[in-house]
């Protein structure tokens, strides 16, 4: 039986060890079927918060109590209610005890894809440590960044091979290719030379708009149509 897939983001306070999550994005893939789920925590602690970290992520003009006037239609999150794969809203407001509890449930056995997702899960393990709650995802942490440059180095192998058994010079694609994959990363070089849109300005650095380019990769790389 295959396991669940949850694309995951978070946009949080900082990049410091302490940091909080204020935003989670979460795409759940299972029996066939992605449900989207985009969470907000309304009693976010700023304490330690860095403000660097909250501007690249639009906090004062995104969260639901910071920017009240945002373009965002955001429900009260009941964590005993149904709140994945509804189709009039996707998007909740709760506290952070109650936005732990939506987040264990949604990843309890979940294989966890994203763009460097051990950040991710590092806050979120935090969060639910906070209210008495177990991570229980799976260890093996999927991220979409090395997955993408070995996909690269492979496919320009293949196609140099190919072109040096008919001795025809290399392809620029595959040259192209190798050039993407040399270190150091960058995502979004990576994510162009896969053949996947890196997401737009609009949506960059939002939860939603990371997850579902980590699921938009990995659907690319591992060749599933979704």
């Amino acid at each position: 039986m295959t396991s669940p897939i949850v694309f995951l983001d978070t946009e949080t306070t900082g990049l410091h060890a302490d940091r909080r999550a204020w935003e989670i994005a979460m795409i759940r893939r299972a029996d066939g079927h992605d449900s989207a789920v985009t969470l907000q925590v309304t009693d976010v602690d700023l304490s330690s918060a860095e403000l660097k970290g909250l501007q690249i992520g639009g906090f004062y003009e995104r969260h639901h109590q910071a920017a009240p006037a945002a373009d965002y239609k955001f429900a009260p999150l009941n964590p005993k209610h149904p709140y994945m794969g509804r189709t009039d809203i996707d998007a909740f407001v709760g506290t952070e005890a109650d936005v732990a509890k939506v987040v264990e449930q949604v990843t309890r056995g979940a294989d966890i894809v994203g763009v460097v997702p051990n950040f991710d899960t590092e806050t979120l393990a935090a969060m639910l440590r906070r209210h008495a709650l177990c991570p229980s995802w799976n260890y093996h942490l999927i991220d979409v960044v090395p997955l993408a440059a070995g996909w690269l180095l492979g496919a320009a192998e293949v196609s140099m091979c190919a072109s040096d058994d008919a001795g025809e010079p290399h392809s620029e694609t595959a040259k192209a290719r190798l050039a993407a994959a040399e270190l150091p990363w960058k995502s979004d070089d990576l994510s162009r030379a896969v053949g996947i849109d890196p997401p737009s300005e609009e949506y960059r650095h939002t939860a939603m708009g990371d997850a579902d380019w980590a699921k938009r990769l990995f659907d690319r790389i591992t060749g599933n149509n979704w």
